[in-house]
């Protein structure tokens, strides 16, 4: 119990007192002045220590340590179907969820590296489900009690409609494929309690098949989508909109405290309805919503060591993504922030050839002031000359296995070829020589991220590895090598992991970056519907 608390509990019995002695004195005819001034201070006191009601509704947020085991199930959901051995790189997916585009990076979410979690209650009474709080989806999802033939949902709590009061009946049928894997169910209705608020006749997703390894060994039963409507699969409407039409909340803006002090238990909180000025310091830096959809905003320059990557100078996409626990870019970006801080990857033997053939090339044609983007195109290593996007990564289903080896290959010397372009383009700014350029993009090579788009590092390491900053809104958000390296494990056993990972969207949507838990567990975020805006401030 609190002080307050004690206090208010005190004055109660005070007034108690108070009041049964105000009737006997009446009755004995003696003064009533003291015991009145006693009855006025009980009516006034109650005022000034009532708790604070401001209008926010709180969720709290677990945290888990990042752990070797989901890393290996991960790895093994990843190749379950054919969707990802070219989508960690290049997409341009249309499925099933939905006529918008948008769509496309839901698809590549990877959940099994989420650490920050809350539970909500769904149905009367209520059902409790522990669930990813996701501003980069929009459906609400948990497994269902028709969940017969899926292992994983018999491992996690199961929504039983037959057990709510206020269950409704929907049944339109729904699927969500994600990279490492995929749910499909039926639409239902029902109230859902997040926080201390309860919001009616909420649409979700009852999920009757979660197949494969991913969902089996989650440490979540579902997720709450954060993302705006255009993304929802069957333009369901997102709870976080019901709130604000059924005006259980003050103002139509949410915000995400997430806390990466390990040795602290409170994972952070979640606010609907404003933003809690404990939670930050200093004032947010607003930036528009891009395009609704994602919480998508405009950047600008990428900082290594205080010095620039060049990839973004002009302007790069992103997105405020809560789902996701690292910071995923632009390979070419990816591999130089591995280069400077160690990491190792997968050697690009393509990368290596485009190098040794066509480097003096790509050289040459750069100082004769050729278009960038048409480069590969030119030399015949890409199929598109850049109106297009050089690469537009996967553009159909090939069923032959000749015609896909000869794809894979094409695929494979282009991105080559496109991550030398920036590369040489960013070195020659800084007037190396050909030698010097030639070796740079070579040592880069090596550093290009694994399939996974995981890269290890040095754990001993971590004093001489470089800032990395993030140009948003004019100003510079810098993170420390403690603040974007994840540590897996513990003692002589304990791993390093690179809280970079490469991924690739082409233009016109792209380059993109997703800046998920790595970046909002430094910046508290603020995400304003109603202004249709991003804001940062340093987390307190």
């Amino acid at each position: 119990m609190t002080v307050l608390s004690s206090f208010q509990t005190l004055l109660s019995q005070l007034c108690s007192l108070s009041l049964r002695s105000s009737h006997t004195i009446a009755r004995m005819g003696t003064s009533f002045k003291p015991v009145a001034a006693a009855l006025l201070l009980c009516l006034l006191l109650p005022l000034a220590f009532a708790a604070p009601n401001d209008g926010l509704v709180r969720v709290g947020i677990k945290k888990r340590k990042f752990d070797q085991n989901n890393r290996v199930a991960a790895q093994l959901g990843s190749k379950e179907g054919d969707l990802l051995s070219a989508s960690v790189r290049k997409y341009r997916f249309r499925g099933n969820l939905g006529d918008s585009e948008d769509a496309d990076i839901v698809i590549l979410k990877n959940y099994m590296d989420a650490q920050y979690f809350g539970e909500i209650g769904i149905g009367t009474p209520a059902q409790t489900f522990t669930v990813i709080f996701d501003t980069g989806s929009s459906n609400l999802w948990v497994p269902s009690s028709k969940c017969y033939f899926s292992l994983a949902c018999y491992l996690h709590p199961r929504y039983k409609s037959s057990k709510s009061s206020t269950y409704k009946e929907n049944g339109k049928s729904a699927a969500i494929q994600y990279g490492t894997g995929a749910i499909s169910g039926f639409f239902s209705e029902d109230n859902v309690k997040i926080g201390d608020i309860v919001v009616k006749d909420v649409q979700f997703i009852e999920a009757s098949k979660e197949p494969g390894i991913t969902f089996l060994v989650a440490k979540f039963d579902g997720i709450l989508g954060l993302g705006f409507q255009e993304i929802s699969v069957g333009n369901a409407v997102p709870v976080w909109y019901d709130m604000i039409e059924q005006g259980l909340i003050n103002e139509p803006v949410f915000s995400f405290w997430l806390n990466r002090n390990a040795d602290e238990e409170q994972g952070g909180e979640l606010v609907f309805g404003g933003v809690d000025p404990n939670h930050f310091v200093g004032e947010h830096t607003y930036v528009p919503v891009t395009e609704k959809g994602y919480w998508q905003f405009d950047m600008g320059d990428v900082l290594v060591g205080g010095k620039s990557t060049g990839f973004c100078s002009g302007g790069c996409a992103a997105i405020a993504d809560s789902g996701t626990s690292l910071l995923a870019g632009p390979t070419a970006i990816i591999t130089e922030v591995n280069h400077a801080i160690g990491a190792t990857g997968v050697v690009s033997q393509e990368c290596k050839l485009v190098v040794s053939e066509y480097g003096e090339t790509i050289i040459r044609m750069l100082l004769a002031k050729d278009e960038p983007l048409k480069i590969c195109s030119q030399i015949g290593l890409c199929e598109f000359d850049g109106s297009r996007g050089v690469s537009m990564g996967i553009r159909s289903v090939v069923n032959e296995n000749f015609e896909k080896a000869v794809h894979a290959t094409s695929e494979a010397m282009c991105s080559a070829c496109e991550l030398a372009v920036v590369w040489m383009q960013n070195t020659l700014k800084q007037n190396e020589t050909q030698e010097q350029i030639l070796n740079y993009a070579n040592d880069l090579c090596d550093r290009i991220p694994s399939p996974m788009g995981e890269s290890v590092v040095e754990c001993a390491g971590l004093s001489t590895m470089p800032n990395v900053s993030f140009t948003i809104g004019g100003k510079v958000f810098e993170l420390t090598p403690e603040e974007y390296v994840l540590k897996v494990g513990e003692g002589p056993a304990a791993q390093c992991i690179s809280g970079f990972t490469a991924l690739d969207v082409p233009p016109p949507r792209g380059p993109l970056w997703i800046l998920g838990d790595v970046f909002m567990g430094r910046y508290h975020t603020v995400f304003d519907y109603g202004n249709l805006r991003i804001g940062f401030a340093e987390a307190a």
